[in-house]
């Protein structure tokens, strides 16, 4: 025997061998019509026929009989000829009539003039997951050209001490290695360096010796260094007397398959915090809008007592303490309604440089003199949309975190920058031009995971009674009804910087800046009204009650409906000079209440009292609204506002 003729027979040999020892897939080859002409023992397995009993017929004979009738078996080949490949999966039929499904590849071989000769057919049994011994009875050069053939596999052998010993087209297309390249070469170059060094390589090997099989995910590297994500076998090949000869490696690259598992996960994940955000945010709206009733009845109480009695210098100092109590109560349920986003908000077109500059007097005193403002504006920055006196509430809000994040003092940047594309940067971003507003720090800045929590509602870092949780989550709600977003950076030592970003106007409005700002004067209201029969509507019996005694208190008639339906009733029996509605009310909210009111009786005023906004827009402009929880200094304002038969006036703040 000739040297070269040997050395061919060794490497047929080889390729016999790394064949055989394949358990997981049913390999075998095809005619250019589709008929069988080798068989090996894992689809034996997989199929339940002989070889001499599928030799010589279609292969179609293993796909059920409606996808028979569909053509899906000559649609496969076909692809696989035009193509260069197919690859699918679904339902075939073994021997016994059974089903199982199946991971099919079919590639083309072709000679070296590029001629279609046959076809190359992978199976694996997806249903049972195990692996089966295939003994492939083809001829060496069939077993050269199947393995040859197959492209999306990297199949290759190795010696006992893990060198490559021979390279298929699938290794030199997945790893990038031509054979002589890599033939002779140990198989830990495939792997990155952290785990050669954790001796994963010799670990996999051994694994393969001593259990006849290792299976595995992870990175490994092409010649030009780049990363994949593989998923790796090992086959131990023993000869007849049962000595380790060497191992056969498949190896797929499945980096497209890995990432679309983790983007699937992560959106999993965002969504899940979108339900829950979004559940947490009905919860408090709901709560803040009853706590509001409750305040608004405490509140009210305590103003009418004040009045009604002569309390004593200590009784005067408790009712005081209440106030403010109710006060900052009032402020809290503006906190937790702009987080919920049911908070009542006053649109405008805002100037961001004239607020800033209006309350830097504000700001200096709210942060104290250890702590040094600057402010970097561009000339001429567009207006925005927002809620001026809620921005205001925003900036402070942030400048006090940025001061307890400076306990020694430091510096407190204020700037602005316009952003053509924020969609590119920010992708849940709306397209157009945006305002970054941005507040900077040199505090002790967040870690990621009080990062990753610090806009959350109820996380605070702060002392016990030092902060409520909800300041970043009232920013974050005021963004959010303002069409814009809060972004959040910080480094552990670095600082944190909060960037306000916000839609830019583009129509030109006169933009709010500071309270000095001057404009057309209002005409004067009255200074006292007339007495009045008014109707008052709620459903809950305390405020209602209130409400009643507060009128009463101003000089009016009062009378009370606990409904909508019962407030048309009374207006179709009397007179009634003005309405004072609840919103949130069952069956009929109060501005389907003044909806029907405009049409009957066109000349009643109506004021809208309410916690939080949910008027159709339609009803926005025409309503006078009164926010919860109310005085009656405030009702008394606003009813005269409505009596002159001026609009909608803004409503009032308490954190102010």
């Amino acid at each position: 025997m000739h040297g070269e003729e040997a050395s061919a027979l060794i490497g047929e040999d080889r390729y016999r061998l790394l064949v055989d020892a394949i358990t997981d897939y049913a390999i075998y080859m095809l005619d250019r019509q589709g008929n069988i002409v080798s068989w090996n023992a894992g689809a034996s397995r997989f199929k339940g026929y002989e070889a001499k009993e599928v030799i010589g017929t279609h292969f179609s004979r293993f796909y059920r009989s409606v996808d028979r009738d569909k053509g899906l078996p000559s649609l496969a080949l076909k692809h696989a000829a035009e193509e260069g490949r197919f690859e699918g999966e679904g339902w075939r039929v073994r021997k016994d009539g059974s089903e199982f499904w199946a991971h099919v590849i079919v590639d083309p071989i072709r000679d070296n003039d590029g001629n279609l000769i046959a076809f190359a057919k992978i199976t694996r049994d997806l249903t049972e997951r195990k692996q089966a011994e295939e003994q492939l009875r083809k001829s060496e050069q069939q077993f050269r050209l199947l393995v040859q053939g197959v492209t999306d596999y990297a199949i290759y052998m190795m010696d006992a001490e893990g060198r490559v010993s021979s390279w298929n087209s699938g290794a030199e297309r997945i790893k990038g290695y031509r054979p002589c390249e890599i033939i002779g070469m140990h198989f830990s170059h495939f792997f990155p360096e952290q785990d050669r060094l954790a001796g994963i390589p010799e670990q996999a090997l051994e694994t393969a010796r001593r259990d006849g099989r290792y299976e595995s995910e992870g990175w490994r590297l092409r010649k030009d260094g780049t990363r994949f994500w593989a998923n790796a076998i090992i086959d131990a090949i023993r000869g007849g007397d049962g000595s380790l000869i060497g191992f056969a490696k498949v190896t797929r690259d499945i980096t497209e398959k890995r990432d679309a598992q983790q983007a699937l996960e992560r959106a999993r994940e965002e969504l899940f915090q979108a339900q829950k955000m979004e559940a947490l945010g009905q919860l408090t709206g709901g709560v803040a809008h009853d706590f509001n009733n409750l305040l608004m009845a405490v509140q009210a109480s305590l103003d009418l007592l004040q009045r009604r009695i002569s309390p004593s210098p200590e009784a005067q100092s408790l009712i005081d303490n209440a106030l403010q109590a109710t006060r900052r109560g009032a402020s809290l349920t503006q906190r937790l309604l702009a987080f919920s986003r049911r908070q009542d908000l006053d649109f405008a077109s805002v100037d961001l440089w004239m607020l800033i500059r209006g309350m830097t007097d504000m700001l200096q005193r709210s942060i104290g003199p250890a702590v040094v403002v600057e402010t970097h504006f561009p000339l001429n920055l567009p207006s925005v949309r927002t809620d001026p006196n809620q921005m205001v509430s925003a900036l402070l809000n942030l400048a006090i975190n940025a001061r307890d994040a400076m306990p020694e003092g430091g510096r407190l940047v204020i700037g602005a920058r316009l952003e053509a594309d924020a969609a590119a940067m920010h992708p849940d971003l709306q397209e157009g031009a945006y305002l970054c507003l941005y507040i900077q720090d040199e505090g002790h800045g967040m870690d990621p995971d009080t990062l990753r929590n610090a806009a959350s509602p109820f996380f605070t870092t702060k002392g016990i009674g030092k902060g409520t949780g909800l300041g970043l989550s009232m920013v974050q709600g005021l963004m959010a009804q303002s069409g814009g977003k809060l972004v959040l950076h910080s480094t552990p030592g670095a600082g944190t910087t909060a960037e306000l970003w916000l839609p830019v106007l583009e129509d030109g409005a006169k933009a709010v800046g500071s309270a000095r700002q001057e404009g057309p004067s209002e005409p004067p209201l009255p200074e006292k009204v007339h007495s009045l029969s008014v109707l008052a509507v709620d459903d809950d019996p305390l405020v209602l009650m209130n409400t009643v005694m507060m009128l009463e208190d101003m000089g009016h008639t009062v009378c009370e409906a606990g409904s909508g339906t019962k407030a048309l009733a009374f207006l179709a029996e009397r007179s009634i000079d003005l309405i004072v509605t609840d919103q949130a009310m069952p069956h009929m909210t109060g501005s389907q209440l003044a909806d029907i009111v405009r049409e009957r009786w066109p000349g009643i005023p109506i004021i809208l009292a309410t916690g939080y906004s949910q008027l159709p827009p339609e009803a926005r402009a025409d309503l006078l609204r009164l926010s919860k929880p109310f005085s009656e200094r405030q009702l008394e304002d606003v009813i005269r506002r409505a009596m002159s038969g001026d609009g909608p006036q803004p409503r009032p703040s308490y954190d102010r």
